[in-house]
């Protein structure tokens, strides 16, 4: 099966697949990144904005603006609560309509492997960003089974389904996060890995919100009704409930951060 485009097309559908997750992972990374309150931030591929709002939550920002290239997500970004002192619109990452040294902050969450040229992200980033300003990111480790979907995917396999990887998923290595941002002239340059364990009330809730995760979902549902079933029975073995019915797995990321020269 050939790979096709991955989109993301429908924010509250990410949102119950893998928003959640997102969110997880940002809260132990914002608490890495330890920044100050009153910072001048932006989110680049906020999609729909589970990550900007735990800015705007936790972190007392200045400002906070959100960008990405889909129209739906950012839609559905504008309607959180949470979020609503952010300013979110359209953009591309390799080319930020901002100017120079107009931000504290740039970070990523979930999106570097997504950019066609990592390289170009992380320059646009730096180019908007004040000095001894931050840049950071984190990505799933897709080569080290870490990304949530990890476990469906080896259970596809059995079905012929190759898993759909992002399309820069190189990204994901931390060898390569870390020349990355070397290569950009970053400083004072540290990673870590990120745990974060996610619980569904039963399996239903899983396989709901596991069918709404655009790298995966499209497969599962393209399945015939028999195999469909077949998968399923397969993850019941593989993530076993506990008494009460309910799941629990983990996910790992990468997360790297970097401040600007003086």
């Amino acid at each position: 099966m050939g790979q096709q485009p991955i989109r993301f097309t429908d924010g509250a559908a990410y949102e119950r697949g893998m928003g959640a997750w997102s969110q997880l992972v940002g809260e132990v990374f914002l608490d890495w990144l330890a920044p100050q309150p009153g910072l001048r931030w932006i989110d680049v591929g906020c999609g729909n904005g589970a990550f900007t709002e735990l800015i705007v939550q936790r972190r007392a920002p200045l400002e906070t603006h959100g960008i990405d290239p889909s129209e739906a997500q950012i839609a559905f970004a504008r309607t959180r609560p949470g979020a609503r002192n952010a300013a979110f619109g359209i953009g591309d990452a390799m080319a930020l309509p901002f100017d120079a040294g107009q931000f504290d902050v740039a970070v990523m969450a979930l999106v570097l492997f997504f950019v066609p040229e990592p390289a170009k992200g992380v320059a646009e980033m730096t180019r908007v960003v004040a000095p001894k300003g931050m840049i950071a990111a984190y990505v799933w480790d897709v080569f080290g089974e870490g990304i949530p979907t990890s476990p469906i995917q080896a259970e596809l396999l059995e079905f012929g389904i190759q898993p759909t990887h992002p399309p820069s998923a190189d990204a994901s290595r931390m060898e390569v996060l870390q020349s990355l941002w070397a290569d950009a002239g970053l400083q004072a340059v540290e990673t870590r890995i990120i745990t974060v364990h996610r619980s569904f009330p039963n399996f239903d809730a899983f396989w709901h919100a596991t069918t709404s995760i655009p790298t995966i979902g499209p497969d599962i549902l393209a399945m015939a009704p028999p195999d469909a079933e077949k998968l399923a029975a397969r993850l019941r073995t593989r993530l076993p409930a506990d008494a009460t019915g309910r799941i629990t797995y983990s996910a790992r990321a990468h997360a790297i951060k970097g401040r600007m020269p003086d």
